[in-house]
C-alpha cells in the first residue's frame, strides 16, 4: 500500500514534513553521537511516554554502548488537543535508581519546553551524576527552556506534526513519515 503524500483530518490538511529517510538518518546521526559521549559510561536512557516510543526503539538501537539502561517514564500534558493544556501530570516515575548515573531523556518533541522542564526539576531531584536530553524535534521558536537541549534531531516551525509516534488525539502514531498542518 502507498503511503499518503497527504492526509485531512478535522479540516486539517497535513502534508509530509520529514520523510522516512531523512528520519532514520537523522536517528543513525543522533545515536553515534549519543554513544560517543556516553561509552564507558553505562547511562540510563529514559524516553518520554507515549509519543517517543518508536523515536527512542530505533535511537537506542543507533546507540552502540551495550551496557546502557532503558527506561520509563510517562507524562500528560496536550490531552486530545493540538495544543498543549500547560499542565503537566506525570504519570509513570522512573523505575531506575538514578542517582549518582548518567541520564538521557529521550523526547520526541520539545514544543513550549513545559514538558522537559517537568522532567528535569523532577529528575535532578533524585541527584544524578549528569542529566541531558535528546529530542527527535525542537520548535526552537517557541521552546523556552533554561538549560541546553543537548542532542537535537531537527528544528521545526511552530506548527502541529504528526507521525513516528507523534499523535492526534492518540492516533496517526503509526505513520512513518512526519507530517505538519499549517492551518
Amino acid at each position: 500500500m502507498d503511503k499518503p503524500k497527504n492526509l485531512i483530518i478535522d479540516q486539517h490538511d497535513f502534508e509530509i514534513l520529514i520523510n522516512e529517510k531523512e528520519l532514520t538518518e537523522t536517528v543513525l546521526r543522533m545515536g553515534k553521537q549519543i554513544a560517543e559521549d556516553y561509552r564507558g559510561l553505562k547511562p540510563i536512557l529514559t524516553g518520554v511516554l507515549n509519543g517517543s516510543f518508536l523515536f527512542i526503539a530505533d535511537l537506542v538501537r543507533a546507540i552502540d554502548v551495550y551496557d546502557s539502561e532503558i527506561d520509563f517514564l510517562k507524562i500528560g500534558s496536550y490531552g486530545d488537543h493540538m495544543l498543549s493544556s500547560g499542565t503537566i501530570t506525570l504519570d509513570k516515575d522512573v523505575s531506575a535508581k538514578i542517582k549518582g548515573r548518567h541520564v538521557v531523556v529521550i523526547e520526541d518533541i520539545v514544543d513550549s519546553g513545559l514538558s522537559v522542564t517537568f522532567i528535569r526539576n523532577h529528575l535532578l531531584y533524585k541527584e544524578p551524576a549528569s542529566l541531558e536530553f535528546a529530542t527527535l524535534l525542537l520548535k526552537k521558536e517557541k521552546a523556552q527552556v533554561d538549560f541546553p537541549i543537548k542532542y537535537v534531531g531537527k528544528e521545526i516551525g511552530n506548527d502541529f506534526v504528526i507521525g513516528y509516534g507523534l499523535d492526534y488525539q492518540q492516533q496517526y502514531r503509526n505513520l512513518r513519515d512526519i507530517y505538519v498542518t499549517h492551518n
